[in-house]
């Protein structure tokens, strides 16, 4: 492996989302870093009504929102938002 890929890999973190939503029945972590694809990133829910996902990310600057039961859901934990071409906002995540 190239010292530059090697590099890459090392700096790629463990990113853990999380949301509140005890009353929800699914929750999809969906953004930039997937594609906007809800298919790939669905979140599990704990004994305490706590979603979460673990994604490992390279260095950079990603938009997410969560799908949640349908619906789309801002980050109620991070205040970095930016507009999105759809009128509303999407939460911003640098790592």
């Amino acid at each position: 492996m190239s010292r530059q890929k090697q590099n890459q890999k090392t700096q790629r973190r463990r990113i853990t989302f999380r949301l509140e939503a005890s009353e929800a029945k699914e929750a999809i972590l969906v953004g930039d870093f997937n594609s906007w694809d809800a298919k790939k990133h669905t979140m599990k829910m704990d004994d305490k009504g706590r979603w979460t996902k673990i994604v490992t990310l390279a260095p950079g600057r990603y938009e997410y929102k969560f799908l949640v039961d349908g619906q789309w859901q801002n980050d109620p934990s991070n205040d970095q938002m930016v507009p999105n071409g759809f009128g509303t906002l999407n939460n911003t995540l640098t790592v």
